[in-house]
């Protein structure tokens, strides 16, 4: 066991073991995504963070010391939101025929977002922190941790509360649209990048590209909109 820790300790001062681990366990849930047939609920973020923790919690490895070997994949999130303009100028004039209803549903859907999980929080008697906290939990991590620190609330909760809405909402938004009857790609990814940013679109990506294309820009638009609005809405009603 001595011989084992001491191998660990080595391979642990590595940062290319943690980049690995983390391709390694998406492939593996991916592998496990295409085996289901794409079943939603077969999500392969999610299987990946839950296989990471796993070894991380077996190891006994500090989130600090495993973020610093795949912080080279966080620095590939900059220009993979960047490269989601791809498949919008690809479908640029479906969007701009479409601007009327982008505008009505982005105000609907935003507004939906943060009073359901305001109103989901308090029905929950959380305290007022934690209600801060939940407001932006649909939109894409960075910018909901901003407007939480802006309000007061705890941007390391609201982390979480993100990750988990967007992993909830790639499982189960599929089966909820499917269930509605709705079947128009843009109509789709519209609602995914709205509800679920960044993991909703990479899901909406993953089936159609056209369904991506307006779930990055449901991404992008409901982060504007909720980073505007909010801190105002919060001020005229709490302050």
């Amino acid at each position: 066991m001595t011989d084992l820790h001491e191998i660990w300790g080595r391979l642990n001062a590595n940062p290319l073991l943690h980049l690995t681990i983390t391709l390694v366990a998406f492939r593996m849930g991916d592998w496990l995504y295409q085996r289901s047939g794409k079943n939603p609920l077969v999500n392969p973020v999610l299987v990946a963070v839950a296989l990471i923790i796993a070894v991380l919690t077996a190891t006994g490895t500090s989130y600090a010391t495993y973020f610093a070997g795949a912080q080279f994949l966080h620095f590939l999130l900059g220009p993979a939101t960047v490269a989601l303009a791809i498949p919008l100028y690809r479908h640029f004039d479906h969007v701009r025929r479409s601007a009327l209803a982008i505008f009505v549903s982005l105000l609907v859907g935003a507004t939906t977002a943060a009073t359901t999980a305001v109103a989901f929080a308090w029905t929950l008697g959380a305290g007022h922190l934690s209600v801060i906290s939940m407001a932006p939990k649909s939109v894409t991590a960075p910018v909901a941790m901003t407007i939480v620190r802006q309000l007061g609330g705890l941007p390391s909760l609201t982390a979480v509360l993100v990750i988990l809405t967007g992993v909830v909402g790639a499982m189960l938004g599929p089966l909820v649209l499917n269930a509605l009857g709705i079947k128009d790609w843009a109509a789709r990814g519209f609602a995914l990048g709205v509800a679920s940013h960044g993991i909703g679109t990479a899901r909406a990506l993953q089936v159609n590209e056209e369904a991506g294309a307006f779930s990055g820009l449901a991404m992008g638009l409901n982060a504007i909109a909720t980073a505007i609005l909010l801190p105002v809405l919060w001020q005229l009603i709490f302050g």
